[in-house]
């Protein structure tokens, strides 16, 4: 599996604690920035993770702003991309299971790093696979917006 990694300046602390998670994990990624706590435009990077998933070039993505909305609503203007902002752990068990997601928004100024683990276990150890047929007509649906 490999994920595609992005985050503006408010979301760069968590980004690292995220890396750092992912290196713990074993898993792939690519980190396509920012790399510092410099300003930057957050669409920006919302565009570089979206494309990476659509074209395949990723299995996922994961995203940090401050608080996540900003990157959700770009990264959700793309066809194909199911971004899910995930304040605790039970949202992203839900984003996976009933939602589909293939982005995990992540919110750095408001989600504290102490909780970071305990999302990304329910993000990677939960998939759609096993999913209800209502959640599956609801994404279907979602899809054809």
């Amino acid at each position: 599996m490999k994920i595609a990694l992005g985050s503006d300046h408010g979301g760069f602390n968590m980004k690292t604690a995220v890396i750092m998670d992912l290196k713990e994990r074993g898993l792939e990624f690519e980190d396509l920035g920012c790399y510092n706590m410099e300003s930057v435009d957050y669409p920006d990077y919302a565009k570089e993770v979206a494309s990476r998933v659509i074209t395949q070039k990723a299995d996922e993505g994961i995203l940090v702003c401050t608080t996540g909305i900003g990157m959700s609503m770009a990264a959700n203007r793309f066809a194909g991309i199911r971004a899910a902002l995930c304040l605790n752990a039970r949202m992203a068990k839900s984003a996976r299971t009933h939602n589909n997601a293939n982005i995990l928004v992540l919110a750095g100024g408001l989600t504290p790093v102490t909780d970071l683990k305990d999302i990304l276990d329910e993000w990677f150890n939960n998939s759609f696979n096993d999913a209800p047929e209502r959640h599956r007509r609801r994404v279907d649906k979602i899809d054809e917006l």
